[in-house]
């Protein structure tokens, strides 16, 4: 009951802030300043981060390439083998306008939605049943019923707590920004890092806040329809760090994408 409290005041909060934010009148991409999170720290001491999408003082802005425009190993695609979303991906070289609240749900609607989300939460629910993730869950049909609805709660709300919630309040930028240049494994640590590094409305680096936070109330929020005895600490914390790892990981695919569809599998992005 202590959890249902707080996860309670804590979603009040998030929607009074967006709500908030609704009746501004400031256009995200002006030089309005927002809630975001900056560190003291030197971002750009990590792996080439993106370029800022801020242009010098008195320099007028330039149109960033598009997609056509550049070479076939630097492009990001909509899909990833025609089934796998990848609304989120920006072309290296491409430094679009900040994001605005209607874009980011509406990739967060995309992605939620989208008819491989269900495919993938059919397999990955398969997979929990047939192990016995959840033994309370049962087995079955009933009981891969109990795994698919729960893991495509997981899904959706973490998409719109991490892609439209969290960077609308806190004014974050949480698209892909591919580097699509240098080793290997400087393009694998800088994909990798963007679960904690990610640029503002304003194209500077700071904190993922969105990320870090966003999944945190993701499963916070899975707590009230899981079992009972699936809901200790442990089991939480498991949860959250695969959440994470997995977005890591799908970052570092992103990148790479281009270049195995290009060179490996010969053939367009």
């Amino acid at each position: 009951m202590q959890f249902g409290r707080f996860f309670i005041l804590s979603a009040a909060l998030v929607f009074a802030r967006l709500a908030a934010q609704a009746q501004g009148t400031a256009n995200v991409t002006s030089d309005a300043t927002g809630p975001s999170i900056a560190l003291n720290t030197d971002w750009s001491a990590l792996p080439d981060e993106p370029q800022s999408q801020q242009s010098a003082p008195g320099q007028a802005k330039v149109n960033p390439p598009s997609n056509a425009e550049a070479p076939p190993s630097k492009q990001q695609p909509k899909r990833i083998l025609g089934l796998m979303p990848n609304y989120r991906a920006v072309s290296a070289g491409t430094i679009p306008p900040a994001p605005t609240p209607k874009q980011a749900l509406k990739i967060a609607t995309q992605n939620s939605f989208d008819y491989s989300s269900f495919i993938f939460v059919g397999i990955t629910s398969l997979l929990a049943e047939g192990s016995d993730a959840h033994k309370s869950l049962g087995k079955g049909v009933g009981g891969y019923w109990g795994y698919y609805w729960r893991g495509y709660l997981d899904k959706t709300d973490g998409n719109y707590l991490v892609i439209f919630a969290m960077p609308t309040i806190f004014h974050q930028d949480e698209r892909y920004y591919a580097k699509g240049e240098g080793s290997i494994f400087k393009r694998g640590i800088y994909a990798g890092s963007r679960i904690l590094i990610t640029p503002n409305y304003h194209g500077r680096q700071e904190f993922n806040v969105s990320e870090i936070l966003g999944r945190g109330l993701a499963q916070a929020v899975s707590i009230s329809y899981y079992p009972s005895q699936d809901r200790t600490v442990g089991d939480v914390v498991e949860k959250y760090g695969y959440a994470l790892g997995r977005d890591a990981l799908t970052s570092v695919f992103r990148e790479f994408w281009p270049d195995i569809a290009v060179h490996v599998l010969h053939r367009h992005p």
